[in-house]
Formats: structure tokens, C-alpha cells, sequence
């Protein structure tokens, strides 16, 4: 697949990029989509870390808000055990009170489950949470949880695919964020 396929097939978790991926190269029955899923996992276990970084201004935001005494907290349709590690390598365990990837007894994105669980965790009402994403996944997810939802224009979707999917507020830089807190 291309690039630009591979951007727009992300989001929805692993299953579905490899059932959009084979499909998109002529698999039409979807016979190897268990066997292109352990490949994947294994590849994605290996590498999930490779060449990722943090969008620039996400350290200073990340500093920013936990000196405000902000909880923070990662959704992700990535596995749980992968959505953990690439956290830990790329952030620490400074910056985040919790990290959710997908798992068993959790409904994925963008089902609005693993907002609340998070939130039951964190002892947080809805008022008091303000979900952060940057896709129509999370567009979706943020509503579905009924909590205040911004979305970033830096991620996989252009601004204009955000908007077209409901995104009500879209910035375009990390430490805009600040000045919704």
C-alpha cells in the first residue's frame, strides 16, 4: 500500500489497518488477515518506537500542564502492551497518570469506554476532563464520551477532513491547548 493509503487506513486499531491494507492489495476474502496480524504484531512490537519522536512543542506543553497540576492520561487503539512501551521510551513516566491501549474488556475507540474507564481510574467527572486527538476517531470518541474535545491539525487527517468529521475545535500548535485549560 502507499503512503498516503497507510495515513488513512491508521486509527482504528490493528485489525482494521490490516484488513484495510489487504483489501487495498486485491486480498478480497481477507484469508491472510490472521496471519498478517501476528505479523504485524511482532513487527509492530519490535519497531513501534522507531523513528518516533514528539511533535515539536509537545515536551514544553506536557511540562506546562503537569505544573499546573494537570492528570494526564493516553488513549490508543494501539495494542495495550505496545501503547505502554512506546509512552514509556518516548515520554518517561513523568509525564502520564495512565496509559490505555487496547485490550481485552475495553471497547476501542471510538467507543466512548475507554474515556470512562480512564476517568474512573482518575477519579475525573466529565466536566473535568477535556479529551485531546487528532483524528476522526477521536472526534468521534470525544463526543461519544460526552466530554470537551479538541483536535489537533498535526497528526494523520488534514484540517479540513477534522472539520468535515465534526470537529468543533481544531489547533494548530501544542501550547495553543494552554488557553483551553
Amino acid at each position: 500500500i502507499t503512503t498516503e493509503q497507510c495515513r488513512r487506513f491508521v486509527g482504528d486499531g490493528a485489525k482494521v489497518l490490516m484488513e484495510r491494507s489487504l483489501l487495498a492489495a486485491g486480498e478480497k476474502d481477507l484469508s491472510r488477515l490472521e496471519e498478517s496480524l501476528a505479523v504485524y504484531r511482532r513487527i509492530f512490537d519490535e519497531n513501534c518506537t522507531y523513528h518516533v519522536t514528539p511533535y515539536q512543542g509537545i515536551p514544553e506543553l506536557l511540562q506546562s500542564l503537569k505544573e499546573k497540576g494537570v492528570l494526564l492520561a493516553v488513549l490508543s487503539n494501539k495494542p495495550h502492551e505496545q501503547a505502554v512501551k512506546v509512552v514509556k521510551e518516548i515520554f518517561g513516566e513523568r509525564w502520564f497518570d495512565y496509559v490505555s491501549g487496547q485490550q481485552e474488556g475495553i471497547e476501542k475507540k471510538p467507543d466512548p469506554a475507554g474515556v470512562i474507564h480512564i476517568m474512573e481510574t482518575l477519579k475525573l467527572t466529565n466536566e473535568e476532563c477535556l479529551y485531546v486527538g487528532d483524528s476522526e476517531v477521536d472526534v468521534r470518541t470525544g463526543n461519544n464520551a460526552g466530554v470537551r474535545t479538541i483536535i489537533v491539525s498535526w497528526g494523520f487527517r488534514t484540517r479540513e477532513e477534522l472539520k468535515e468529521a465534526g470537529a468543533r475545535t481544531v489547533i494548530d500548535s501544542p501550547l495553543e491547548l494552554l488557553s483551553y485549560m
